[in-house]
C-alpha cells in the first residue's frame, strides 16, 4: 500500500527514504495493535465456540488468564516479527507507508526482524525512554532499531508518482497543442 500524496509530486518523491517520524511510526503502532487484539479476540472467540461445540455441557472449563496472556503475547510476536522479517512492514506500516531496513538501507533479515520484536517490549519498559531517539536523534532509531542495526524510513512509490506526474505533464501538453481540423 502507498501512502496518499500530498499532491506535491516533489514533495512526495523527496520524502522516500527519508527516516520516518514519530508521529508517523506512533499511529503505524496504533493501528497494528489494534489489528493484532482483533485478530486475537476473534481466533479466541472461535475456539471457544468450537470447544462449546465439542464438549458437552456439563463439562466446564475454567479459563486461566495466565494462558491467555501467553498464547497473546506469542501472537503478538508472531504479528511483529514475521513481516518485519519477511517485507520489512507491518499493516499498519503499510497503511502509513513506512518500512523497517537495515542501517544501510538494504532489506530485513529475519535476524533484524527477531531482534527487534524481542526489545521492543524492553523500549517501553524504559519508561518511554528508548523512544526519545525517534525525537531527538538524527537517525530516528528506537531503542529496538539500534538494537537490531535498523532504521524506519517512509517507503511510498515515488516511481509510481514520477511516471503518474509524467503522465499529467503529456496529457496536458495535447491539450494546448493546437489541432488542425481537416
Amino acid at each position: 500500500m502507498s501512502l496518499p500524496s500530498t499532491g506535491d509530486l516533489a514533495a512526495d518523491v523527496s520524502l522516500q527514504g527519508h527516516y520516518a517520524g514519530a508521529v508517523t511510526r506512533a499511529v503505524a503502532f496504533g493501528v497494528d495493535q489494534t489489528v493484532a487484539t482483533i485478530i486475537y479476540a476473534l481466533a479466541t472467540a472461535l475456539v471457544a465456540w468450537l470447544v462449546d461445540l465439542v464438549v458437552s455441557p456439563e463439562v466446564t472449563i475454567d479459563p486461566h488468564v495466565g494462558i491467555a496472556a501467553g498464547f497473546f503475547v506469542v501472537w503478538l510476536f508472531v504479528y511483529y516479527a514475521y513481516p518485519w522479517s519477511v517485507s520489512g512492514k507491518t499493516l499498519g506500516m503499510a497503511v502509513l507507508g513506512i518500512r523497517v531496513v537495515q542501517r544501510d538501507g538494504s532489506p530485513t533479515t529475519p535476524r533484524n526482524g527477531i531482534i527487534r520484536t524481542l526489545v521492543l517490549p524492553l523500549t517501553f519498559l524504559t519508561l518511554g525512554i528508548g523512544f526519545l531517539p525517534i525525537v531527538f536523534g538524527r537517525e530516528r532509531r528506537a531503542m529496538h532499531d539500534a538494537a537490531a542495526d535498523t532504521a524506519v524510513v517512509y517507503d511510498w512509490d515515488a516511481r509510481a508518482a514520477r511516471l503518474r506526474f509524467l503522465a499529467r505533464q503529456g496529457t496536458a501538453g495535447r491539450r494546448n497543442s493546437p489541432t488542425i481540423a481537416p
